[in-house]
């Protein structure tokens, strides 16, 4: 079965509670469906309590604490609150070969993008590690393509422009809004490549998997659907990433495993599709998580970055 962070939690509800729920919303549909598709879309934002990890967070989190400790922490103010940048400086004497914005996934926080930070900085280039609203170190309890993008704009504002900004999961959907500068209001962010780990292109396809496991009604799916046109500017079917890539052609390396269970395969061909500047490379076997610690995912994000200075300087 097909699932994703936004709404895995509906799944692992309480039988009892997963049909109290729809029967709310069959209600909903009913009376006040437009109430009813405000309450989905809140329900479809609401973030995990990241102060209540589990035990597989807390052993993650212990991993990372090390390298968590040798960062320069930030403080940001966003539209919608509070946010917590980590910055990472290679070695003292090395010459920095620019600035990589690395962004986690749903339900996700710095500390899980352990590996990825680490062999950037080994490369030589400074890293930014951003919580996303609701998450890890940064306030809240909801997250939007609206307020992450907006939080990615105000780190680019702080630290930008970047060379890369790599994402992971709802990082990598991020990663391309922001670089096309897909909400109304801001601007795209600047930065010359994109790495997508693992990354969903298709947010209709996101929103019509809710609406199905909290049985909406076609007059509540229709207010759930159209909140992101309120909030964002444009209309739901404007967010599919090869439309999106496609429209701004920067250099794209995206990495997927055949057997992500989360974000299924054809979102990485999909991504894919927007041109020969996106290239995709199968990493089969390491599902949706196990892919952010392969070596072999850190080594190719690394020499995706490489190869376009060693171009630079032939230039």
């Amino acid at each position: 079965m097909f699932t994703f962070e936004p709404f895995s939690m509906v799944f692992t509800m309480a039988p009892l509670l997963q049909k109290s729920i729809r029967a709310l919303f069959w209600a909903g549909e009913h009376v006040a469906p437009s109430l009813a598709g405000r309450v989905a879309f809140e329900l479809f934002a609401r973030t995990p309590d990241a102060r209540r990890p589990s035990q597989r967070e807390k052993r993650a989190l212990e991993r990372a604490g090390g390298l968590l400790a040798e960062a320069r922490r930030h403080s940001l103010t966003s539209r919608f609150g509070c946010l917590t940048a980590f910055e990472f400086r290679p070695a003292d004497g090395t010459v920095w070969r620019g600035t990589v914005l690395v962004l986690h996934g749903w339900a996700s926080r710095t500390e899980h993008m352990k590996a990825l930070i680490e062999g950037f900085l080994a490369a030589g280039y400074r890293v930014i590690s951003l919580d996303l609203p609701g998450h890890g170190h940064s306030a809240g309890r909801r997250l939007t393509m609206v307020s992450a993008v907006d939080a990615v704009h105000v780190a680019g504002q702080w630290f930008g422009p970047f060379v890369a900004a790599v994402g992971h999961s709802f990082g990598g959907a991020v990663a391309v809004n922001a670089a096309a500068g897909s909400v109304k209001g801001i601007a795209p962010l600047a930065v010359d490549r994109l790495v997508l780990i693992a990354a969903p292109s298709s947010m209709p396809t996101l929103f019509r998997h809710f609406g199905r496991a909290l049985s909406l009604g076609e007059r509540t799916y229709r207010s759930f659907v159209d909140r992101v046109e309120v909030i964002a500017g444009n209309p739901l079917h404007h967010y599919v990433g090869s439309l999106q890539l496609g429209r701004i052609a920067l250099p794209t390396l995206v990495l997927h495993s055949r057997d992500d269970r989360e974000v299924a395969a054809w979102h990485a061909e999909d991504h894919a599709a927007a041109g020969s500047h996106v290239r995709l490379e199968w990493m089969n076997g390491l599902g949706h998580r196990r892919i952010l610690a392969d070596p072999g995912v850190v080594t190719r994000s690394v020499a995706f970055l490489s190869d376009a200075n060693r171009v630079a300087l032939a230039g």
